[in-house]
């Protein structure tokens, strides 16, 4: 897998997620604990909130980002809104009160908003081989993961010699590092995209291609699934630890790191059950994993009575981690086979939007069941949330899809460029939407 990592201007721009990344799951530990000090038993629904919020501003930024920033220009726009990032996250060890966290939430995500898939969509472009790709999908997986690993235990050690304040400082330091890194980055050559029109044409154009695609119409219900039980433990593990198993500040970095370490162990093994293994079936077992131990989870705090123990819990974090992982890490794949090169940053916008669209269900049906009706009931909500994409996805998206596909053209003459080679209308090639191919076929 870290094969990948010889190729300097990957090397650099996986260093810079990093860094990023370990920063934001700094401040992930650290405002689930402010919001606990500012909202108390309360903290779920503040949470909630503030991660409603991040979401909105996903869904309404990251496809105009995308179609905004002119591909010569996107190492430069990273830069400025990592930079954005920081004078954000110094900001927030001065909040002291819910309306403040909700303000610096939306400027902080709405430079992450813009920041995600335009960083996203330069990676195929850097790595052009599959198999170069799918080891850079699960590096990028790991990185991720540790925002829920790797920082919680960071934190857990840090908030035995400071308050958890001081670990927006650490947020701070790690965006500033990720604007450094991408500075020394070198960029491919822009590519010249086919999608005409101002800005909203080409955002449109990205939504488009991803929702008329059966293969992405399921990997957004999968999306939805791993929303449902990754919005149980982002948002109420604060809860569970402080008001229900008595622990502190180092437990709920701990119960957090639960979840990282099962999703790791995933991502670590999937670039070599991806080369054996369709994508579909192994994104379905996962989404099949992620409902079974939400229902287990439902199950186990009726019959608990609603007094959980430690080493169950745990236990559910992991599986939940472990199911994440082979729910999302496998998406960028999908991508690069439903879109041309010109069209991924579209593509990848698109799915950044309408997967926080899952999380924006996902974040207040924790948050606010959980905090109105018990965490019993917002388990029981998020498991059902889960069958349904579950039965979506596998409906949307059915077995055996061919890359290549035999098709009409009946609205094209006979001797458009397009046809050439072909005996009449109908021929073979590999399919995505564009221009010439506004549907699917039957």
């Amino acid at each position: 897998m870290i094969e990948v990592l010889r190729e300097r201007n990957f090397r650099r721009l996986f260093g810079a997620q990093i860094v990023a990344l370990v920063g934001t799951g700094l401040t992930t530990v650290a405002l689930a604990l402010l919001a606990y000090d500012l909202a108390g038993s309360q903290a779920g629904a503040v949470l909630g909130t503030a991660l409603a919020i991040k979401m909105v501003v996903y869904v309404l930024l990251a496809p105009v980002s995308a179609a905004l920033v002119p591909a010569e220009r996107r190492k430069t726009v990273l830069i400025a809104l990592d930079l954005v990032r920081f004078g954000v996250a110094l900001a927030l060890p001065f909040v002291d009160a819910v309306w403040q966290v909700y303000l610096l939430i939306a400027v902080l995500q709405s430079a992450s908003a813009c920041f995600t898939p335009l960083f996203q969509s330069v990676i195929p472009q850097i790595l052009t081989e599959e198999r170069d790709y799918t080891r850079a999908l699960s590096l990028s997986r790991l990185a991720y993961d540790l925002e829920s690993l790797l920082s919680p235990a960071i934190a857990a050690a840090l908030l035995t010699a400071i308050t958890y304040h001081g670990l927006f400082v650490g947020t701070s330091v790690g965006f500033l590092f990720s604007a450094l890194l991408v500075l020394t980055a070198t960029f491919p050559v822009a590519v010249t995209t086919t999608a005409g029109g101002g800005p909203y044409a080409r955002a449109v154009r990205g939504m488009r291609i991803y929702l008329r695609t059966p293969r992405l119409r399921g990997l957004l219900m999968l999306n939805l699934c791993a929303a449902a039980g990754g919005a149980m433990v982002f948002v109420n593990t604060v809860v569970i630890v402080r008001t229900l198993l008595a622990g502190g500040e180092r437990e709920v970095a701990w119960l957090l790191a639960a979840f990282g370490i099962g999703s790791m162990s995933v991502a670590l093994l999937l670039p070599r059950w991806l080369e054996r293994i369709p994508d579909r079936r192994v994104m379905l077992t996962a989404a099949l994993s992620m409902t079974a131990g939400l229902v287990a989870g439902t199950v186990y705090w009726w019959m608990t009575d609603g007094r959980p123990a430690w080493i169950p819990v745990a236990a559910l974090w992991f599986v939940l981690g472990m199911s994440y992982a082979g729910l999302i890490t496998p998406g960028g794949r999908l991508l690069r086979r439903s879109g041309s090169e010109a069209d991924l940053p579209f593509l990848f916008a698109a799915q950044f939007s309408l997967s926080h669209v899952c999380w924006l269900i996902a974040y207040p049906l924790a948050g606010y069941v959980g905090a109105t009706f018990g965490i019993g009931t917002a388990l029981a909500a998020l498991m059902a949330l889960s069958v349904i994409s579950v039965i979506c996805a596998a409906l949307f998206w059915k077995s055996g899809d061919p890359d290549v596909l035999e098709h009409r053209h009946d609205d094209l003459p006979p001797d458009h460029p397009h046809l050439k080679g072909s005996h009449g209308a109908q021929h073979r090639h590999r399919f995505m939407i564009d221009e010439l191919h506004e549907r699917w076929p039957d």
